[in-house]
């Protein structure tokens, strides 16, 4: 070492000492560095945003297969059908068949009564979305007037005409309440909901529980989704509750009642 200048003295300092000095500072920052991504790892894992934490819960919070009071993985997402079926989304209902309702309708729907009883056919059918899968509800339909006239057939045109009008006070309009009634929101969007018991009658008198119509009128079905209430005996009601009820029709489904079938079409 006596033999070094001062230059080369100061070189061989800075090579035994500097550069140990230099790699403890790169680790350091890496150290450092390290904590930080950790630090920020825990922050996202417990911090999420209140808009995605409560997302999270209402995605969890049940599902169409689950008991009640049954919750779901908050981590995983819901499916299409578990977020159509979501208690807070609109109550929806979909015209089961409405290819044969709509070819019937472009030639004028004819619907047979009689004082016995005829069923429908088409049938009313639907498919109910969004329910709430715990909830009970009541499902029933009514037949109501389309306007106050009378009609009747010209064979010469093939259409219906007006005929004069007519009073329709004269008779309550029905409610028929499906036979599974009540069932949980979950039981009725499993399965297409079918009114194919209904029975027409024009018998003004009749016991029955049929639905009672004039001929050569036009009428339109209505379905309701009624939610059931402790209180109340729906399957005896005679009219619409206040409250707690969707109602849906469907313009394809617009008839004409008849005794006889007047369209040969």
């Amino acid at each position: 070492m006596q033999g070094l200048s001062s230059r080369a003295h100061a070189f061989s300092v800075e090579a035994l000492v500097g550069k140990p000095s230099k790699r403890m500072k790169v680790s350091e920052r890496h150290d450092s560095s390290a904590a930080a991504d950790a630090a920020g790892g825990r922050s996202i894992s417990s911090g999420l945003p209140e808009h995605t934490a409560s997302q999270m819960t209402v995605a969890g919070s049940w599902r169409p297969g689950d008991a009640p009071g049954q919750s779901g993985p908050e981590e995983s997402d819901p499916g299409p059908e578990e977020s159509d079926s979501r208690p807070d989304r609109e109550v929806r209902a979909e015209l089961q068949g409405s290819e044969l309702w709509k070819r019937f309708y472009e030639i004028g729907t004819e619907m047979i009564i009689t004082k016995a009883g005829r069923r429908m056919f088409p049938s009313v059918r639907v498919k109910v979305r969004n329910l709430d899968p715990c909830q009970q509800y009541y499902v029933a339909m009514d037949v109501m007037p389309v306007d106050s006239k009378r009609y009747r057939y010209v064979y010469h045109s093939s259409q219906w005409m007006v005929a004069g009008n007519t009073d329709h006070s004269c008779i309550s309009p029905r409610l028929y309440v499906h036979p599974d009634s009540p069932c949980t929101g979950e039981t009725w969007m499993r399965q297409v909901i079918s009114f194919d018991r209904v029975k027409l009658t024009n018998n003004e008198m009749d016991d029955k529980g049929h639905i009672i119509l004039q001929s050569m009128h036009k009428y339109k079905p209505r379905v309701h989704i009624i939610q059931h209430d402790p209180r109340m005996d729906l399957s005896q009601i005679q009219s619409l509750p206040a409250e707690g009820v969707n109602t849906f029709s469907f313009p394809e489904t617009e008839f004409t009642t008849v005794t006889a079938y007047q369209n040969q079409q």
